[in-house]
Order: structure tokens, then C-alpha cells, then sequence
């Protein structure tokens, strides 16, 4: 049999790779969501890790994301005097992926860490008390693995915030779980 009549087969079959990369995940962008951009003026940051957040508040059903983002954008630059949100995408309930901070510029934190070299993700409700929906776990997969491909980084620069810091539960308890059993990991593998 010839080598691509072979190889044809094992695509087909499912134990072959077709040598496509994997596209990355629709990502809506911050002048979609009625956000703006602010330069930074510092040199873009290089990222080494991949931290996962939870939004740390209960997240009612029907909340209007995009006007939510309005609000965190507002108080973040305004209140706490953050040049932007503090996380670099943000993932709803039902999945979708929304851009914030610029991936180039180091978030920010309430905590004692440096996020510096971390791209952000965070997903909104309080995993304390509320379980991430499934559309969340599949999209923070997706977004995660993308994120590692597109950096050369391996499973071992993926962690939660309170994998940095002590001072906190993020990601709450419900979505640490599929972290400490390894799970998110191994969801993650499959797809890089």
C-alpha cells in the first residue's frame, strides 16, 4: 500500500494526524462588547503561564455580560486605578469568550503575586457556591490549549490563582475540583 493511501487511512481511521493546527477559539473583542483600549506604553510581556480565576461574585442568570464588562472596565481603571480589567479574557456562562486586558500588557491582581508572564482567564460566578456550567469548562479547555500552543507551553504552566497565592480560594472550590483531579489538564492535552 502506498505511503498516502496509508496515511489517508489513519486519518480516517483516527490515529493519524491531518498536520492542521487546531484554529483558536471565537474570541469577541473588546469594541464588540463596547469597550475601549488604552496603550499601556510598557513593553509587551512575554507569557509563561496560564492562571484560571473565578469572578468571585454569584452570577445571576440573565445578567448582560457585555454590560457587566462595561462596569469591570470602569471600576477597574477608575476605582482601583488599573490601567484595565485585570484578566485578559473572560468567559460567560454560556460559553462565549470575551477579550479584556490586552494579552501584551500583565494584568493586575488584589493579591500577593506577580501576574507577570500570566495570561489571565477568568469565568464569571463564585465557584465557591455556584458550579461552572459546562459551556464554561469546554471554552476555558479551548481557550487554555490554544493559549499553550501559541506560547510553546506545556501542561505544567497551567494553574489556578490560589496555586500562586495563599491569600485566596480562586478559583472557588467547584472549579478547583477539576483541576486538583486532573481532569482540566488532561482536556487540555488532548487538544494540543
Amino acid at each position: 500500500m502506498k505511503l498516502a493511501a496509508l496515511s489517508l487511512l489513519l486519518v480516517l481511521a483516527g490515529c493519524a494526524s491531518t498536520g492542521t493546527v487546531p484554529r483558536a477559539p471565537e474570541i469577541i473583542g473588546v469594541d464588540a462588547w463596547g469597550g475601549s483600549t488604552v496603550a499601556s506604553g510598557m513593553p509587551p510581556q512575554r507569557i509563561d503561564r496560564i492562571t484560571l480565576h473565578h469572578q468571585g461574585e454569584i452570577w445571576k442568570e440573565g445578567t448582560d455580560v457585555e454590560a457587566y464588562l462595561r462596569r469591570l472596565q470602569q471600576w477597574s481603571r477608575l476605582t482601583k486605578r488599573w490601567a484595565d480589567i485585570p484578566y485578559h479574557y473572560v468567559i460567560a456562562p454560556d460559553g462565549r469568550i470575551y477579550a479584556a486586558r490586552p494579552l501584551a500588557q500583565a494584568g493586575d491582581t488584589n493579591t500577593e503575586y506577580d501576574p507577570l508572564g500570566h495570561a489571565l482567564v477568568m469565568l464569571v460566578g463564585n465557584f465557591e457556591e455556584q458550579q461552572p456550567t459546562a459551556a464554561q469548562l469546554h471554552a476555558a479547555v479551548e481557550l487554555t490549549a490554544w493559549l499553550a500552543r501559541e506560547h510553546k507551553l506545556g501542561l505544567d504552566a497551567i494553574a489556578s490563582h490560589k496555586d500562586h497565592s495563599a491569600q485566596t480560594v480562586c478559583p472557588g472550590k467547584n472549579f478547583y475540583a477539576y483541576l486538583a483531579s486532573g481532569w482540566f489538564k488532561a482536556e487540555v492535552a488532548k487538544r494540543l
